[in-house]
């Protein structure tokens, strides 16, 4: 009776990117607004970093939506496109 050896070789970090390519593309039609709140979970950063880093450039201000007083938001992709840009600055 013959055994057989089976050897599979797997790259995570092409199935990483690839998982994350498919949630993005989920998520990009599913979220219209994101909060800061959100925003930190999504991009594993915290309120301060992105307070700092981003929130405060003028193209987001530009993307901030609120009432008086209210609860900001930001467009999702829009926003995300900035994020993109300001991170190639750095």
């Amino acid at each position: 009776m013959s055994i057989v050896n089976l050897d599979v070789d797997v790259n995570h970090d092409e199935i990483r990117s690839y998982i994350n390519q498919q949630l993005e593309s989920a998520l990009g039609e599913i979220l219209f607004t994101w909060d800061i709140e959100e925003m930190s979970k999504r991009t594993c950063m915290s309120k301060s970093f992105l307070e700092n880093e981003f929130l405060h450039d003028p193209r987001m201000k530009l993307l901030e939506r609120r009432k008086e007083r209210g609860k900001r938001f930001w467009f999702y992709e829009e926003s995300k496109e900035v994020m993109k840009q300001i991170m190639d600055e750095w």
